[in-house]
């Protein structure tokens, strides 16, 4: 779980253009910490969550809605290697970008 809300907020950030020590300074923890966090080897708490959030300028349930989405597309089947890696990777950015997108033009759409 945790590596999938890592997941999710790297491609958040990277979207957003922020730099890993840009978002660890404005949610107050290391650039070491943070970089855990998105690497899935820390535990992540709502208070972070919520700071993180708010930096990119979503919700928490953008965030976390991943750990209970199933993926539309089953991409990651095989061994993975580096090469592999960095696309499954920049799959996941495309996938979430286009997520933020929709959400983006949906609020334009109602205001």
């Amino acid at each position: 779980m945790n590596e999938k809300l890592g997941t999710r907020i790297r491609a958040m950030r990277n979207a957003r253009n922020l730099t890993q020590e840009q978002l660890a300074e404005a949610i107050g923890v290391s650039r070491q910490k943070y970089a855990r966090i998105e690497n899935g080897t820390n535990n992540i708490t709502l208070d972070i969550l919520t700071k993180i959030a708010k930096i990119l300028d979503i919700t928490v349930n953008d965030i976390t809605k991943v750990v209970d989405e199933t993926p539309v597309v089953a991409y990651r089947v095989g061994e993975e290697n580096a090469s592999s890696k960095q696309i499954f990777d920049m799959l996941d950015l495309f996938y979430a970008n286009k997520h933020l997108y929709l959400k983006l033009l949906d609020s334009d759409i109602e205001q």
